[in-house]
């Protein structure tokens, strides 16, 4: 079965952004990454290098910052009290963490200075302005269930997960 839109397709990965160590790889969790194709689950550049593909193959692709996380944006920064962070007392500059935001959800930032009662935080991807390397294995390809489709992701083997 050929992948394509509306397919929940099973795969494991390890992206690489250059550096000395991977970024991520989905076999240190042992699981393969399930995803709904054509609902924007994936970035676009991994989405699209999955299209075609069956089950059982094996490929490494290049993904520029466009179809990754965009490219950095300068002075791209926001000062947030702290009482948005989940734990925010164990916060340091440099250190990556999610910010849950009304407007977009959650979202990935960097933190950036830290005062008494707010955080300043690179609202840049982490990855944002770097080419990634993923080496990817299919494991699985299906058909997704109406229930998927009009969630517009994929479930677990126990049905509806979130």
């Amino acid at each position: 079965m050929k992948i394509e839109a509306n397919k929940v397709v099973a795969f494991h990965y390890t992206v690489n952004d250059g550096g000395p160590v991977p970024v991520d790889s989905s076999r240190d969790r042992g699981e393969p990454l399930t995803v709904l194709i054509g609902q924007g689950n994936i970035i676009p550049g991994l989405e699209n290098a999955l299209l075609g593909r069956e089950a059982g193959e094996q490929f490494e692709v290049s993904v520029a910052p466009a179809e990754a996380y965009g490219e950095r944006r300068a002075n791209y920064t926001q000062r947030v009290p702290k009482k948005y962070f989940q734990d925010a007392e164990n916060l340091r500059p440099g250190m990556s963490t999610v910010l849950q935001t009304q407007e977009a959800g959650s979202r990935m930032v960097v933190v950036h200075k830290i005062g008494s009662s707010v955080i300043d935080v690179d609202l840049n991807h982490p990855l944002a302005g770097k080419t990634l390397v993923f080496d990817v294995e299919i494991t699985e390809v299906r058909d997704a269930t109406p229930e998927e489709i009009a969630h517009r992701h994929a479930h677990g083997a126990g049905g509806h997960e979130h």
